[in-house]
C-alpha cells in the first residue's frame, strides 16, 4: 500500500507552483517540496522541474529518485512474488523441464496486476525510469563542462572566487558535499536544452560546432543510443576539419571480427534501476500509464540508423566517399590526407591507392611552388586520375625556377614516377623505361634555362645517385634534340651551359668512310629538320628519334658540329642577324641562303642598335665574317662555309659602302693591316652596284644631299674610270633634270627610278624643252645634259638634240636661233660624212643625215622666215641630205622659194634702175607650207617613186623642169601646218593654208603642177632619146 497522504498543505505546494524555473533555488527544494507528504505529488513536481541550473537540478532529480524508490521496491517484490508462486507449483507438477517461460510469464502477470491496483506506485516507477536517464544525462552535461575551455570572464570568475575565500574571515558555512564541483568553461548547450532535447540531434549540434571533446563524452556514456547514428553524425562535422580532431570518433576496423569494430559503452551505473527494466517498462506501456505532467521530449531522430557494423568494403566506400567529399567541397587536401592516414592506422582495407594519390595530390598543393598571383585550384581525385602523366609532371613544376627545378625534380617528380612504377608492377605490367622516358618527355619541351638547370644537375662528374639525367648518351640526345629544336635566337649563353656540361668521349680518329657517314648524318639532319607539309616542323621530341639510334662516335660528332653551330649562333647575334640552330643544319648545303645571311650580316650591323662609328669596328665584322667561312675542329662547317673567303671579302665590302662609311672603305683598301685583295675591276662593279642601289632608293634627284648623295659619293671610292665617270655623268644629269621640275605625273615630281628606267632618255630632253619656254636658247646646257645622260661620243644624240633645240626655236617663232641651230647641226652631219670612212650607207650616218634633211625641210618651208637666201640655203641642205623618194617633197617646197627669190631679185634691179630705194621687206606668197607641223609625218604620207637624183641644186632644178612636162595633169597638195601631204585626184584640193589664207593651197598647187610638168616631160624626152 502507498503511504502518500490524501491532503497536501496547500500553502507549500502553491508556493511551489508559483517560483519560476530561474528562480529555484536549494533552499525552496529544502523548505517548500520536501515537506510535502505525498509522494507521488513530490516526484511529479521533481520531474516537472528542467532547469540550467545543474545544482539545483541534482537536488531535484535526487529528491524526487529518493521518492520514488519505495514505489520500485514494491513493484519489484510483486514481480518477484509472482516468480515465486509459478515456480512452487511446477515443483509440484514436474520435477524437470524448462522453467524460464513460465517464469517470465507468471513475472509479467504479476506486475501487470501490481500496476492495475497501485496506479500510484506505476507511475513514481515511470517518472523514476525518466529521472534515472535525466540523471545520466547531468552527469554526462557535467563532465562535458569540466572538459569545455574556460573562457576569460570563466577565468576572472574563478580568480574572483579565490579572493573570495578569505582565510582570516570570519569563517563560513562549508559547502555542501552533494553540491557539484565547479565547472571550468562555459557548457556547449544549456542544461535545460541538453537534458530535453535528443541525443542523436544534441551529438549532431556539437559535431556541426567540432566540439569533440563533448561529442566523444556524449558517444561514450550514451553509445546505445547514439551509436546506431554515428555515420549521420560524422556527416555533421565540417569537411574542413582535420582528422586528427576527431580521430576517436571516427569508425575502426576489427581484424579479429572483420568488420567494423564496436566501441564498448561506459554507463554511469553499472546496473539499472528496476524502474529501467525492459520487464517493467513492458509492463507500464501494456498498461498504459500516463505521466501526472506532460513531457517534452525531443523528436525521434530522422537519421538513417545503421545498428550493425560495417563490413570492410562497406566501410571503405564510407572513407572513399567522405574523402570525395572533403575536396569537392573544400579542396583541402590536408583534411581528406589525414583521413586516409586514419583509415589506414586503423586497418581499414582498400585504400592504399587512395593513400597514394592523396600524398601526390597534396605535395602538388603545398609542397609545389605557386604563382604569387595564381588562384587556388581545387582538385579532386577524379581530376588527379583524369590527368595524363606528362601533365601532372608539368603540373609540379608549372612554377618552378632555374634555382630550385632540380630540387622539385627530386622531391615532387621522382616520387610520382616511383609510385607509376610501383603500380604498373602490381599491375603486372611492368615499364622500366616510364619514369625516364616521362622525364624526358618534360627536358624536351621546357624552357631552355629550366633545362640548362637540369643539365648542371645532371654532369657526368656528380655521383651517379644525385644526377637527373644519369646516361651520358641520353644526355648529348636529349641536348641535341633540345637545342636544333629550338627557336630561340637570343639565349646563347643558355645554350653554351647546356652544351659545357655534355660528356666528352676520347674516340679514335675517324677515317674517310666514318667522316662520309657523319657527313651524311649532318645531311640527312639538316633534310630532317627543314619544314615539309608533313611536318611543318620539327620538334626535339621528333628529334630525338632521330638521336635515338646514333652510336657514340656519331654522337661525338655531333657535338662538334653543335659547338661550331652555337660559336656561328653567337657571332650571328653579335651582329643582329640572329638565326636559331636549326637554320645552320638547313643552309649546310644552300649557297643562296648563306649568302643572303652573309648580305645582311654585313648591311645590318650598322642598324641604330649597334652603330659601328671607327675603322676598327668594320675590320672586327670583317674578321667574324671570314671566321664563318671557314671550318671548324674535324672538318665541321662553319654557318658560310659555302661561300669562299672572296665572295665574303666582296659581301663586306658591299655592305660596308650601303652603310655610306665611303672613308671607312677608302682606309681600308688602302690599310697594311687588312688584306682585302679585291681586284680594282671587282672594287669598281662593287661601288657601281651600291651607288645604283643608292640612286634607285632616292626620293629626289638632288646629288647633293640624301640617297642621291650617297649614290654620287660612293663612286669616288674606286680608281676613276670610263663607267665611273658615266655613272657620275648620268648623276649629275638627274640632278639637272629634277631641277626643271619635271613632272611624272600632275602634281608628282619624277624620281631618280623613274628617269633610270626611261628607254628614251631623249624624250626626257624633249621634256625639259616642252616644259621650260627659255631652255631652247642654252644650247651648251642642253647639249652638255644630254651627254652626261650617257650620249657622250654620239653624234647622232647630238643631231637629234639639236633638231630638237631647232624645232623649239621654230614654234617660239625665234628663226634667227633656229637657224644658227640648223647651221650647227648641218655643219655636225657634214662632218660626220666626211669622216666616215664607210661612205654614207652607215646606219647611224643615214639615220642623222634623216633627222638633219628633215629639220632643214622644216625650217626652210616656214612661211614666216624672212630671209629667202636661208630658206633656200636650208632646203637646199634638204635636198641634200634626203633620200631619193623624198625629193619630190623637198622640190615642191623649194620652187616657191626659189620663185620669191626670183622675184625679189628682179624686183631690186628694176628698183635700181629707177634709181629707187630698194625694197628689203619680200612680198608675201600665199603657199601651203604655212600649216606644216612636222616634216616626219608628211614626209611618211608622201608615195613617190624611188628616184635616184643627185643631191645638187643643179640635179633640183632639173629634176623641176622634167617633173612639169609629165605630171601637168595631176593635183598635187600639202596641207597646212600641223597636216601631211599626199597625192590625191584632181577634183582633190588642201583645205587648209597658212595663218588662215584660204587660197593659199590653191596656189601652191598651181606652182607645184607646173613644176612636176616640166621635170616629168624632161625626164620622158630623156627616155626616148635613149
Amino acid at each position: 500500500m502507498s503511504t502518500a497522504t490524501t491532503s497536501l498543505p496547500p500553502d507549500l505546494a502553491t508556493q511551489w507552483t508559483a517560483i519560476p524555473d530561474d528562480e529555484l533555488s536549494l533552499d525552496n527544494v529544502e523548505q517548500l517540496l520536501k515537506p510535502i507528504r505525498d509522494d507521488l505529488w513530490v516526484a511529479a513536481a521533481c520531474f516537472d522541474r528542467v532547469l540550467d541550473d545543474a545544482v539545483v537540478q541534482k537536488s531535484l532529480i535526487d529528491l524526487g529518485l529518493e521518492r520514488s524508490e519505495p514505489a520500485s521496491s514494491r513493484a519489484k517484490s510483486a514481480a518477484s512474488r509472482g516468480g515465486r508462486s509459478s515456480s512452487a507449483g511446477l515443483d509440484e507438477t514436474e520435477d524437470d523441464g524448462p522453467v524460464d517461460s513460465s517464469d517470465d510469464h507468471a513475472r509479467h502477470a504479476s506486475l501487470i496486476s501490481y500496476f492495475a491496483d497501485e496506479t500510484a506506485d506505476a507511475q513514481l516507477c515511470r517518472i523514476r525510469a525518466i529521472l534515472f536517464e535525466r540523471l545520466d544525462r547531468l552527469n554526462t552535461w557535467v563532465e562535458i563542462c569540466k572538459e569545455a575551455p574556460v573562457e576569460d570572464e570563466d577565468e576572472e570568475d574563478v580568480i574572483d572566487a579565490e579572493w573570495e575565500d578569505d582565510p582570516w574571515a570570519d569563517g563560513g558555512e562549508e559547502p555542501s558535499p552533494s553540491q557539484p564541483p565547479k565547472r571550468a568553461g562555459k557548457p556547449p548547450i544549456p542544461l535545460s536544452t541538453f537534458l530535453t532535447s535528443g541525443l542523436v540531434d544534441t551529438a549532431c549540434l556539437l559535431a556541426s560546432q567540432e566540439n569533440f571533446v563533448a561529442l566523444r563524452i556524449l558517444m561514450q556514456r550514451h553509445g546505445a543510443t547514439v551509436w546506431p547514428y554515428r555515420f549521420a553524425i560524422l556527416d555533421c562535422i565540417p569537411e574542413y576539419a582535420l582528422a586528427a580532431d576527431y580521430r576517436d570518433l571516427l569508425p575502426s576496423y576489427d581484424a579479429s571480427e572483420d568488420k567494423e569494430l564496436r566501441p564498448s559503452p561506459l554507463h554511469w551505473r553499472e546496473e539499472p534501476d528496476f524502474a529501467e527494466t525492459p520487464e517493467c517498462a513492458r509492463a507500464l506501456e501494456e498498461r498504459g500509464v500516463p505521466l501526472p505532467v506532460p513531457i517534452t521530449a525531443g523528436d525521434p531522430p530522422s537519421f538513417a540508423s545503421q545498428a550493425e557494423p560495417f563490413s570492410p568494403s562497406e566501410l571503405s566506400s564510407w572513407y572513399l566517399g567522405r574523402i570525395d567529399h572533403v575536396l569537392s567541397s573544400t579542396g583541402m587536401v590536408d583534411a581528406a590526407l589525414a583521413l586516409v592516414q586514419h583509415a589506414a592506422s586503423q586497418g581499414v582495407p582498400g585504400l592504399d591507392e587512395v593513400g597514394e594519390d592523396l600524398t601526390l595530390i597534396a605535395r602538388l598543393v603545398y609542397d609545389a611552388p605557386q604563382a604569387e598571383d595564381s588562384a587556388a585550384e581545387d582538385w579532386s581525385l577524379e581530376r588527379w586520375r583524369s590527368m595524363d602523366p606528362a601533365d601532372v609532371i608539368r603540373a609540379y613544376l608549372a612554377h618552378t625556377t632555374e634555382d630550385r627545378v632540380a630540387h622539385d625534380i627530386q622531391r615532387l617528380v621522382m616520387p610520382y614516377l616511383f609510385v607509376l612504377e610501383s603500380r604498373a608492377e602490381r599491375a603486372g605490367q611492368p615499364d622500366p623505361t616510364l619514369a625516364t622516358r616521362l622525364l624526358y618527355d618534360y627536358i624536351l619541351n621546357a624552357p631552355l634555362g629550366i633545362v640548362a638547370a637540369i643539365f648542371e644537375a645532371s654532369k657526368p662528374t656528380y655521383p651517379q645517385g644525385q644526377r637527373i639525367i644519369r646516361d651520358d648518351e641520353d644526355m648529348a640526345r636529349l641536348a641535341l634534340a633540345c637545342l636544333y629544336g629550338s627557336d630561340s635566337i637570343d639565349e646563347w649563353p643558355t645554350m653554351s651551359r647546356i652544351f659545357e656540361c655534355l660528356p666528352a668521349w676520347d674516340t679514335p680518329e675517324e677515317d674517310a668512310d666514318e667522316a662520309d657517314e657523319a657527313d651524311t648524318t649532318i645531311t640527312s639532319l639538316g633534310a630532317f629538320v627543314t619544314p615539309s607539309t608533313n611536318r611543318p616542323r620539327a620538334t626535339p621530341s621528333d628529334l630525338l628519334i632521330f638521336f635515338k639510334p646514333l652510336p657514340t662516335t656519331s654522337l661525338s660528332r655531333a657535338l662538334d658540329v653543335l659547338d661550331v653551330h652555337l660559336e656561328s649562333g653567337e657571332i650571328l647575334a653579335r651582329w643582329s642577324v640572329p638565326a636559331p640552330l636549326r637554320w645552320f643544319l638547313q643552309s649546310n648545303t644552300n649557297i643562296s641562303e648563306q649568302r643572303a645571311r652573309a648580305n645582311r650580316m654585313a648591311r645590318r650591323a650598322n642598324a641604330a642598335d649597334d652603330k659601328l662609328d671607327t675603322q676598327e669596328d668594320w675590320e672586327w665584322l670583317l674578321e667574324d665574317m671570314l671566321k664563318l667561312c671557314g671550318s671548324g675542329e674535324s672538318g665541321s662547317r662553319s654557318a658560310f662555309c659555302l661561300l669562299s673567303r672572296d665572295d665574303i671579302i666582296r659581301i663586306f665590302f658591299s655592305g660596308l659602302l650601303s652603310t655610306g662609311n665611303f672613308d671607312i672603305a677608302k682606309k681600308l683598301l688602302r690599310s697594311s693591316s687588312v688584306q682585302l685583295a679585291l681586284d680594282q675591276q671587282v672594287i669598281e662593279d662593287i661601288c657601281l652596284s651600291c651607288s645604283q642601289e643608292f640612286y634607285d632608293n632616292a626620293t629626289s634627284g638632288n646629288y647633293h644631299f640624301g640617297d642621291m648623295k650617297q649614290a654620287y659619293d660612293c663612286l669616288d671610292v674606286p680608281a676613276p674610270s670610263d663607267r665611273i665617270i658615266q655613272e657620275k655623268e648620268f648623276i649629275e644629269a638627274t640632278s639637272r633634270l629634277c631641277s626643271f621640275n619635271l613632272m611624272s605625273r600632275p602634281g608628282i615630281p619624277i624620281s631618280p627610278i623613274e628617269i633610270r628606267l626611261t628607254k628614251d632618255r631623249l624624250s626626257l630632253v624633249s621634256r625639259v624643252l616642252s616644259s621650260n619656254n627659255d631652255a631652247y636658247k642654252h644650247t651648251e646646257v642642253i647639249l652638255d645634259l644630254v651627254h652626261k645622260l650617257g650620249f657622250r661620243n654620239d653624234v647622232v644624240a647630238e643631231v637629234k638634240a639639236l633638231a630638237m633645240l631647232a624645232e623649239t626655236a621654230l614654234q617660239a617663232d625665234d628663226f634667227e636661233r633656229a637657224y644658227e641651230t640648223s647651221e650647227r647641226m648641218v655643219n655636225t652631219v657634214l662632218l660626220l660624212r666626211s669622216s666616215h670612212p664607210l661612205g654614207d650607207d652607215a646606219p647611224h650616218i643615214v639615220e642623222a643625215s634623216e633627222v638633219c634633211w628633215l629639220t632643214c625641210f622644216q625650217l626652210g618651208r616656214h612661211p614666216d622666215l624672212p630671209d629667202g637666201q636661208r630658206k633656200l640655203a636650208l632646203l637646199g641642205r634638204a635636198l641634200e641630205f634626203c633620200l631619193a623618194e623624198k625629193l619630190p617633197d623637198v622640190l615642191a617646197a623649194w620652187r616657191p622659194a626659189e620663185q620669191d627669190d626670183l622675184e625679189r631679185r628682179r624686183e631690186a634691179l628694176a628698183s635700181r634702175k629707177r634709181g629707187a630705194r630698194r625694197v628689203s621687206a619680200p612680198r608675201q606668197r600665199v603657199t601651203g607650207a604655212d600649216a606644216v607641223a612636222s616634216l616626219a609625218s608628211r614626209l611618211q604620207s608622201m608615195h613617190m617613186p624611188d628616184l635616184h637624183i643627185p643631191h645638187t641644186p643643179d640635179a633640183a632644178a632639173l629634176a623641176g623642169k622634167a617633173f612639169s612636162s609629165v605630171a601637168a595633169n595631176i593635183p598635187f597638195s600639202f596641207g597646212g601646218r600641223g597636216r601631211s601631204s599626199f597625192m590625191s585626184d584632181e577634183t582633190e584640193r588642201s583645205r587648209s593654208g597658212s595663218r588662215g589664207r584660204a587660197d593659199g593651197a590653191h596656189v601652191v598647187s598651181e606652182q607645184a603642177s607646173r613644176v612636176l610638168q616640166k621635170g616629168i616631160g624632161w625626164l620622158l624626152g630623156a627616155d626616148d632619146d635613149m
